[in-house]
């Protein structure tokens, strides 16, 4: 499992860690499902990373490659990437397609968590 640091607050998953890493989460859980080859994907991480900080403790982030873990985004119907798909109790809260400036990724994720 690769660990969040200082330097890179978002934790990568896969298929065998989702639901210890989301399901079981206690705080929000927001999860991109990215892959390699996303163009809009490379383009949203710096973002996630920038909310990652801000919101630590209030939100956690993952990235699950859809590529290498494709069991999840299968069971969750996610088609087009990237997608950002909100867990709170286990269950998704919120799903958003595309990329998107940060004001208004916060703005979206405001009615779920206060950022």
């Amino acid at each position: 499992m690769s660990q969040s640091t200082a330097l890179n607050p978002v934790l990568t998953i896969t298929d065998a860690e989702f639901a210890d890493e989301v399901l079981a989460s206690d705080v929000p859980v927001l999860v991109d499902f990215t892959a390699a080859w996303c163009g809009p994907c490379r383009m949203l991480s710096p973002v996630l990373d920038r909310i990652a900080e801000e919101a630590e403790g209030r939100l956690k982030i993952v990235k699950l490659d859809v590529d290498t873990s494709p069991a999840t985004p299968a069971a969750y119907g996610v088609l087009s990437m990237p997608t950002l798909m909100v867990f709170q109790g286990g269950e998704p809260v919120k799903s958003m397609v595309g990329a998107r400036p940060q004001r208004r990724l916060v703005e979206e994720l405001s009615d779920v968590v206060e950022l």
